[in-house]
């Protein structure tokens, strides 16, 4: 089998994911959810005119030199003031509360000076001076944020004053995690001589869970056919949305992942892409299940969840693509092989702006310098290396 362009590794994942659906939670419940249902405002904020500060609520007309006037009322957030404002008249108003009928303006109380029922200003308004007008913040009908938005306090914020007790969520899919090799060992065990620790589960859950209903941990089979069958059969009996696994990707004497899924009715789609860190990737389906077969370098691992795993589960949630960056090197690239290079970088900030610094390191296994990598530098396949200055591509790490 011929390796795959990324583009097109890409496309076929997207082709399986299947289309998004919404659920209804509650407001309190609902951040960092992707919107499925856009924001609609069901009333005017602020519900009537209203003062932008302490101070009197006043018809701008009235507001002549050497010209007092009578102070009749009060109106306060809350308890505003019943009656209506006429020629001559003030109200004392307070931040957030309603403009009384007849004012068109408030001046703050800095330029106001109370001489028992009379009250004189220094300044002079003009009309809709410090009023916030009715639906100044927003219009019954206007959406206020759309499908597609991932959910931040500020959008939070703006639907609690929307009056919105839940809202319409895309649908998280449910994720299973499964570490294969003999070689593996928790964090925390005692290592014998051919033991390393198992770190992949532990990024890939994190890195994953903001997109999920739930990341299950299957822990570690080894490379024993009858202990991987067993622990593959009990996950998908389990039914889960996306099955990853990782090690076993490749087409060694014990590699034996790849062989199982076919045995147990998964369907590949491809298992070599035409990338590195990550070659051996493996993606098919069963039944409702994504199966992706990640290699067993830990660097490989992140990246090609980074590079495809990632975009699958934005397009699950109708969530978009964010969009690339593309900055100038800090440090010259060296040349690339036929393969697309995904490059640890570092984002750098300098008087003059952010710039990429490509890290050395290209080991599939140094987790270390993945650790302070802030981007990946997307080389393109036989890319000569480029100078520093020059503008490059690269794909944010932590980006939802």
């Amino acid at each position: 089998m011929s390796l795959l362009p990324v583009e097109d590794a890409i496309a076929a994942i997207l082709a399986r994911v299947p289309a998004p659906t919404g659920e209804s939670v509650p407001l309190a419940e609902a951040a960092g959810r992707v919107l499925f249902a856009p924001i609609v405002a069901t009333h005017d904020q602020p519900p009537f005119d209203a003062s932008a500060m302490d101070g009197y609520a006043v018809r701008s007309a009235d507001i002549v030199p050497d010209h007092a006037l009578t102070l009749i009322g009060m109106s306060q957030a809350g308890a505003g003031f019943a009656g209506a404002v006429s020629p001559g008249e003030t109200v004392r108003i307070f931040t957030g509360a309603p403009v009384p009928a007849g004012a068109d303006a408030v001046i703050m109380q800095e330029d106001a000076t109370v001489d028992g029922p009379l009250v004189r200003f220094s300044s002079t308004p003009q009309p809709g001076r410090s009023v916030r007008a009715r639906g100044n913040d927003f219009a019954t009908g206007q959406i206020l944020v759309e499908s597609g938005t991932r959910l931040t306090p500020m959008q939070l914020a703006v639907a609690a004053a929307a009056n919105a007790a839940a809202l319409t969520v895309a649908k998280r899919p449910r994720i299973a995690l499964l570490a294969t090799g003999d070689e593996l060992e928790l964090p925390g065990t005692e290592l014998g001589p051919d033991q390393i620790v198992a770190s992949n589960s532990f990024g890939l859950a994190p890195l994953l869970a903001p997109y999920a209903d739930t990341v299950t941990d299957h822990g570690i089979a080894r490379d024993d056919r009858d202990q991987l069958r067993a622990k593959l059969v009990a996950i998908f009996a389990d039914e889960p949305d996306i099955l990853i696994t990782t090690g076993g990707a490749s087409v060694g004497d014990h590699d034996i992942v790849q062989e199982i899924l076919l045995e147990l009715g998964v369907t590949l789609d491809f298992w070599k892409i035409n990338m590195r860190p990550g070659k051996p990737l493996m993606f098919g389906t069963r039944g409702k299940t994504l199966v992706f077969g990640l290699p067993g370098n830990p660097v490989s691992a992140m990246v090609t969840a980074i590079v495809f795993i990632k975009p699958a589960l934005r397009a699950w949630l109708d969530h978009a693509e964010p969009a690339q960056w593309r900055l100038p090197l800090a440090a010259p690239t060296p040349a690339n092989t036929a393969r697309r290079h995904f490059m640890r970088a570092q984002l750098v900030h300098t008087a003059t702006g952010p710039v990429l610094m490509p890290i050395a390191q290209t080991d599939s296994g140094h987790t270390a310098s993945l650790a302070h990598a802030d981007l990946l530098i997307i080389q393109p396949e036989n890319d000569p290396g480029q100078p520093v200055g020059a503008m490059a591509e690269a794909l944010v790490i932590d980006a939802f």
